[in-house]
């Protein structure tokens, strides 16, 4: 039976990272800094810890650790970025990264090993680890965006008091195999 787990975690991925745009295009530029207190991140720290996270796992992931002499992870939980377009630019780059990795791989390979920390990792335990991980983050700046935007919040998924409509619609199409991110262009999941 052929796999298309590859396939299958690029549109994870690629999810979550819209999930992350569409918040970010939610609040005001000063909003991406804000942060509740000083232990707490803001949505551009938390984009500068995915992007180096990112950028050192999957920056030359066949032959070298994936966590890199040059990232300097404290740095990442700090006030560096101070525009949108350098936030942008960070997310950018660090998405870039990682689908470029998955696109380098192939199905065959999957329980080939790589290392993060020294520890041994197959393809997919890898990337099930940062489907894990970036999500969680992904959340983190859906939740501070839902807290700076209050009432002008556009839901991300169904919208409180929507389910039956949303339901209804759903249950009224033919059964088809489809996965939950083909819907992103526009519909909720």
């Amino acid at each position: 039976m052929p796999s298309n787990y590859l396939e299958s975690v690029q549109k994870q991925f690629a999810y979550y990272k819209l999930l992350g745009e569409k918040t970010m295009a939610q609040v005001s530029d000063d909003d991406l800094f804000w942060h509740y207190s000083a232990e707490s991140l803001s949505i551009a720290m938390i984009v500068q810890h995915l992007a180096g996270n990112m950028l050192s796992r999957w920056t030359d992931w066949r032959t070298a650790d994936g966590e890199k002499a040059w990232r300097e992870r404290d740095a990442e939980f700090e006030h560096v970025l101070v525009t949108r377009a350098e936030v942008m630019e960070k997310w950018e780059a660090g998405w870039a990264k990682l689908f470029a990795a998955i696109a380098d791989m192939q199905e065959d390979e999957l329980d080939n090993l790589l290392y993060i920390r020294n520890q041994g990792h197959t393809y997919m335990e890898a990337l099930n680890r940062q489907l894990a991980h970036y999500p969680y983050h992904v959340g983190q700046m859906v939740f501070i965006g839902k807290m700076v935007a209050d009432a002008g919040w556009q839901s991300l998924s169904i919208p409180r008091n929507a389910s039956d409509s949303y339901n209804a619609t759903k249950f009224s199409e033919p059964k088809a195999r489809k996965h939950f991110t083909d819907d992103m262009n526009g519909d909720k999941p």
